[in-house]
């Protein structure tokens, strides 16, 4: 596996939390988190060359780069040098620092300040914005008016039909552990995975490559990233812990009332042939997320979260397949993560419950001390 193969699989392998497009060194990462009681630091604090983003949590200069990544469907060489990103050697990145400036003047002097147009909003997942209308390929569909929706049913309503579907409270909170055996597949490139989960909310995925696991865990109250190539362990930001903690939450049909302040149920599109409701959970500040329930099942069918970022939110869907039934309560044996450049599948072959889970398995290495210098021999 080459080196860019490799990098881009563990950006894209976060599992379910996922929201890399390209990593920024270690370093860098480390120095964005703030120490204790300490305030957070600004981008320009962090990194070298910040001009149009003065200001912007440094923990939030990645997810604004991804949302460029995915809006227009490039890379980070589209317009950075590779190994010196302060650079500006690129007439590519000079132009998107002004397409940057137009978006924010547009948004502040068009609508309130509030983020209403975005780098998607004209490049939809291109280089170059399209001038011209598109010529239709066939008969435009007439939009049809909608007979009148039943009433929906609330939203604990669906919840407490999703808990009874995987097996009912009391038999989720029978299970306390569970090692997951899968496969990854990323593309034609297949991987043996293994996820070990324990109760409440520990978590950690591993991705065995020909160059050495990919790691993501959730120790109960952070995150962690691990990846071969000899760089250390790393801390996850903010938006990387919110995501996998979602994940990590072992008993989460139990959990969803409790993690929202609001949960709204509204109508969806078929997923598949299934029909579906969608509850969208909110609390304040943090972006939504929306839930999709099979309404004769009742099983959860897909997720779609929010990666907040000074540019705009990146989106991430995952959705579950092939529910069995293991231990009491049903699980899903597949799963797939979806994102604006790419997606991979977890095809989960082998499941163990309640075995023996140290909650040391969760913890993030030590970062390994440096070799000592070799010492040379006194002068005579």
């Amino acid at each position: 596996m080459n080196k860019a193969l490799s990098a881009r699989l563990f950006t894209t392998i976060i599992l379910t939390g996922a929201f890399l497009a390209g990593t920024l060194h270690a370093s860098a990462q480390a120095a964005a988190a703030p120490a204790k009681g300490e305030a957070p630091k600004t981008a320009e604090q962090v990194f070298k060359n910040i001009q149009v983003l003065k200001g912007t949590p440094a923990d939030q200069l990645e997810t604004g780069m991804q949302f460029i990544s995915n809006s227009l469907g490039v890379e980070c060489e589209f317009c950075h040098v590779q190994g010196a990103r302060e650079k500006d050697d690129k007439k590519t990145k000079q132009t998107a620092r002004k397409m940057i400036e137009m978006q924010m003047a547009i948004n502040k002097n068009h609508f309130n300040g509030d983020r209403e147009v975005t780098c998607y909003s004209c490049h939809h997942g291109a280089e170059r914005p399209a001038g011209v209308p598109m010529i239709a390929e066939e008969e435009p569909k007439r939009p049809q008016v909608p007979a009148e929706e039943a009433a929906l049913p609330s939203a604990d309503q669906i919840i407490d039909k999703y808990i009874q579907a995987v097996g009912g409270a009391e038999s989720l909170q029978k299970i306390t552990s569970r090692v997951q055996k899968a496969t990854i597949s990323f593309g034609e490139r297949q991987f043996p995975a293994e996820v070990v989960a324990k109760a409440p909310n520990k978590r950690i995925s591993t991705v065995h490559t020909p160059n050495g696991d990919n790691i993501t865990a959730f120790d109960g109250q952070a995150g962690w990233l691990g990846n071969p190539g000899g760089r250390p362990p790393r801390d996850m930001n903010p938006q990387e812990n919110e995501a996998f903690s979602f994940d990590a939450t072992f008993y989460l049909p139990l959990e969803i009332k409790k993690m929202f302040t609001q949960l709204r149920v509204r109508p969806a599109d078929k997923i598949g042939s299934h029909e579906v409701y969608q509850v969208i959970g909110t609390s304040p500040g943090k972006p939504p997320l929306r839930m999709f329930f099979d309404k004769v099942s009742g099983l959860l069918m897909r997720t779609i979260r929010y990666a907040e970022s000074p540019l705009g939110r990146n989106p991430t869907q995952v959705d579950y397949a092939e529910y069995r039934l293991d231990s009491g309560i049903r699980l899903p044996f597949q799963w797939t993560v979806a994102r604006p450049l790419g997606r991979f599948t977890i095809q989960v072959s082998e499941i163990q419950q309640n075995v023996p889970v140290d909650d040391s398995k969760f913890a993030k290495p030590a970062a390994a001390a440096p070799a000592p210098a070799e010492q040379k021999p006194p002068a005579k």
